[in-house]
């Protein structure tokens, strides 16, 4: 969504929220649209849905102006904005001319010089903000703790958010994000979600979270063994993603965030329009917040 025209983004926007879905979240691609900006678009076009950055990088931004960003669109849309952020990945960072050698360090810090700045900021967002982090590994799980209301946790499998709640605790928000995939030959499903876990397969941070997980080289190479593929991309009729969004839920997430795959703008709206009835997604909000993300 943040590479498309303003035009269709809103369009895209304004049917999702048609279908019931509660929030719309999003990410802060490369080349892509700002976060903040892209929130303001989103925000705009929309009269009920929230809107949630998954995620905005902290090292595009100092921790004043991802401060006051957060807190103004909380002030301007009551209840209707979340600030995921995260550090992203060396490769990306390193070319932005920073330093990723101590990134659980710098995220702690930031978090720090966030609520410092906050304190002198004129906004009155109310209620709250809410901030979550994009953690995966144990100890940033335990800074999304201790530091911030919970977690946005980005290709993970299902094991992953049972050990992210135990981590958590029962307070913290946990929104992990869910690839889909709505076709129901294995072959083409998989070949779909392959062209989709290629680039992360080559991003270390996933990876090495991967392997902590129990997954080995063999899961890796090709864009994914058959087993990695299905345990990160949810594949199949309405039905079948459905409960496998429902797993997330029962397994301790608040919130799912739905990446359908491809990741065109139409495609995607289709399919979430498609899953919403398998959710139980209504048209003017849903039973409880199941989130899309574009």
């Amino acid at each position: 969504m943040s590479r498309a025209p303003a035009p269709a983004v809103r369009q895209a926007a304004a049917e999702i929220e048609q279908l019931g879905y509660d929030t719309l979240w999003f990410g802060e691609a490369q080349g892509g649209r700002e976060a903040f900006s892209a929130a303001g678009i989103l925000l705009a076009a929309t009269e009920r849905i929230s809107v949630a950055t998954g995620i905005a990088n902290i090292w595009v931004r100092d921790a004043t102006a991802m401060a006051a960003g957060g807190r103004a669109l909380g002030e301007a849309y009551p209840g209707r904005f979340a600030l995921g952020i995260g550090v992203s990945h060396a490769p990306l960072v390193s070319q932005r001319g920073h330093d990723y050698t101590r990134p659980l360090a710098a995220m702690s810090a930031y978090l720090d010089a966030m609520d410092t700045a906050a304190r002198d900021l004129p906004f009155t967002d109310d209620p709250p903000t809410p901030r979550l982090l994009a953690a995966l590994r144990p100890r940033m799980l335990e800074l999304a703790r201790d530091k911030a209301d919970g977690a946005h946790p980005y290709f993970v499998p299902l094991e992953h958010t049972v050990l992210a709640r135990k981590t958590l605790g029962p307070g913290p928000i946990l929104a992990p994000e869910q690839a889909v995939v709505l076709e129901r030959d294995p072959a083409r499903a998989r070949e779909i979600a392959r062209g989709h876990m290629a680039g992360y397969l080559r991003l270390p941070n996933y990876v090495n979270n991967l392997r902590h997980l129990g997954y080995e080289d063999d899961d890796f190479v090709g864009g994914g063994s058959d087993r990695l593929v299905d345990a990160i991309v949810a594949w199949g009729d309405a039905e079948a993603v459905a409960r496998r969004i429902n797993a997330h839920l029962d397994a301790g997430a608040d919130h799912v965030a739905i990446q359908p795959l491809p990741p065109d703008l139409r495609g995607g709206v289709a399919q979430l329009a498609e899953l919403a009835s398998a959710l139980g997604v209504r048209p003017g909000g849903g039973p409880g917040p199941v989130p899309g993300e574009g």
